[in-house]
């Protein structure tokens, strides 16, 4: 059975164009998809997708105050700093506002699922590690669980990239919903 939306707890997804269902219908979407898990499997939860395609962290961090007051949710899902790094963001601005969306989310009570974002090395070797490294600090920091980088098995794979071979396909969005359930069920009360 399903719970009704006044006895369910959040599901908060801050993301970016791979969670904004981005070039198809909301109903295709992952995060749509994941609704339905959830429901299926009888989980009191009710999943807010506040995702805006092109996104940065600093985006992100704007808005997160607001959203945990209107949603309180008892889980945050950050996958937002793809767009920062593309953008060739100075590093650690994007380890500060993650941070900060990271603290300002604990201290609301939920918990914290960040996922990992990884970026083309356009801007050189250094810039690049230091990207990469940014979200294993962050969960090691804040004792917070790491969603892998969620494009890495379909992003080679015939079919499940959109023309653009940046974003992911409505073909890729069960093999996204698949990952991120894994992390997420255990914590599912």
């Amino acid at each position: 059975m399903t719970a009704s939306a006044d006895d369910s707890a959040t599901i908060l997804i801050l993301g970016d164009s791979i969670s904004a269902a981005y070039n198809m219908e909301i109903s295709q979407s992952w995060p749509s998809l994941l609704q339905d898990r959830l429901d299926q499997h009888g989980y009191a939860y009710r999943v807010f997708n506040s995702s805006i395609s092109g996104d940065t962290t600093r985006g992100g961090l704007a808005r997160l105050s607001r959203l945990i007051e209107m949603q309180q949710p008892a889980i945050v899902l950050l996958e937002l700093g793809g767009n920062d790094g593309l953008r060739g963001l100075p590093v650690e601005e994007t380890r500060k506002n993650l941070s900060a969306m990271i603290e300002q989310s604990q201290a609301a009570g939920a918990k914290v699922i960040l996922a990992e974002m990884r970026i083309p090395p356009n801007y050189g070797q250094t810039y690049t590690e230091k990207f990469a490294a940014t979200y294993a600090l962050m969960t090691e920091e804040y004792d917070i669980m790491l969603l892998p980088f969620m494009l890495e098995s379909i992003a080679l794979e015939s079919g499940m990239m959109q023309d653009d071979g940046i974003h992911p396909a409505i073909e890729a969005q069960p093999i996204l919903v698949d990952k991120v359930w894994v992390l997420l069920e255990p914590q599912l009360q």
